[in-house]
């Protein structure tokens, strides 16, 4: 057990947000499809999934991207692999959609009148308890959350296999998902661009060792 924290502990101070790799090495399909694995199975509110991984490989695609993702400049020349994380907008996630329909019914294979009280449940999570129903943007929001938890599980799981990571944000969000729309690959109706990451080989190590507050400062025990 001990071996096994040490391992994972490892991995987390391995792990640093890498802006450039070694463009002579190249993230095997079978390690990006275990880390890709990662993403899929990690956990999600009410188990609804509001996520889609786009791996993009054309180099086309790749340089019209370039001029509207200002934070991954750096590291386009020599990454391996570039995902963009997408988050369901407010047409599929709110209770009454289709999609929400299908997670329950066809994924979760929940019956009848089961199905319809784990639908209540939602509806009233939504509009009583978080109130996402007040304004338009919070569903997107909410969802968009919880496509970071599939987006740091993805980097831990590379990290424990050696692959380096970045994570983006540093893109114009609109001028993307038009982009994207244009090049028929998304439609903004149900999705829209929650974020980046880019796997590789680091180049060199970073120049100085990892920084953290101290546990004193961030955890709290209640008793």
């Amino acid at each position: 057990m001990d071996r096994k924290k040490e391992e994972i502990l490892k991995a987390h101070r391995f792990r640093f947000a890498c802006k450039e790799f070694d463009k002579n090495k190249k993230v095997a399909e079978e390690d990006l499809k275990f880390i890709l694995e990662v993403g899929r199975l990690s956990p999600s509110s009410f188990g609804f999934e509001p996520w889609k991984f786009l791996v993009i490989e054309n180099e086309n695609l790749r340089q019209k991207i370039l001029p509207v993702a200002w934070g991954v400049q750096r590291q386009m020349p020599t990454l391996s692999h570039l995902v963009i994380i997408l988050a369901r907008k407010k047409r599929d996630m709110i209770f009454s959609s289709d999609y929400i329909k299908y997670m329950v019914e066809d994924v979760h294979n929940i019956p009848g009148d089961l199905a319809e009280a784990r639908i209540e449940r939602y509806r009233n999570f939504q509009k009583e308890d978080f109130k996402l129903l007040e304004e338009d943007r919070n569903i997107f929001d909410w969802a968009v959350m919880q496509t970071y938890i599939a987006l740091g599980n993805m980097m831990t799981a590379a990290a424990e296999i050696g692959i380096d990571s970045c994570p983006i944000e540093g893109f114009h969000r609109e001028k993307l998902e038009i982009l994207l729309e244009k090049e028929e690959i998304i439609d903004r109706e149900h999705f829209g661009v929650s974020s980046m990451v880019v796997f590789g080989y680091r180049k060199e190590d970073p120049k100085r060792p990892k920084t953290r507050k101290s546990m004193e400062e961030v955890v709290e025990w209640i008793y």
